[in-house]
């Protein structure tokens, strides 16, 4: 789901031990021209990245529909994603197919349960005044 929205992981090792869960994402893996790891506080490692910025670091924005889960219809969710379970669990014959049924499972979940709604561009209030311009 990371990568399908636009998200690139450009942190290989953990930061402490064997942490599995470390994750740095960036948006724009092109703006980034390296990245590593250096020792840290304590047992922490810390991540540094050299990121080459851009004239301007904003994206156009953009209407968009995004899911609103706080407003998911939690026992219904729960009781579809139980049923789809029990076919997802014995269908499949290798990784790939089972991560593809269930992430077609949670989609299919959040497209039911999950409301929507749309962003709209928000319109840059002007912060200039006549007595700023003068």
């Amino acid at each position: 789901m990371v990568w399908e929205n636009g998200y690139s992981q450009v942190i290989d090792g953990p930061t402490r031990g064997d942490a599995l869960l470390d994750v740095c994402l960036v948006r724009s893996e092109s703006s980034v021209t390296s990245s590593g790891i250096v020792q840290g506080v304590s047992d922490h490692l810390a991540m540094i990245l050299e990121v080459e910025w851009e004239d301007t670091c904003t994206e156009p924005q953009v209407e968009r529909v995004v899911p609103v889960y706080k407003k998911t219809d939690v026992s219904r969710f729960q009781t579809f994603f139980r049923d789809k379970f029990v076919v997802w669990a014995g269908n499949g014959s290798n990784v790939e197919e089972m991560w593809n049924n269930l992430k077609n499972i949670v989609y299919e979940s959040i497209k039911r349960f999950v409301p929507h709604k749309t962003l709209r561009k928000i319109r840059t209030p002007n912060i200039t005044t006549r007595r700023l311009k003068d």
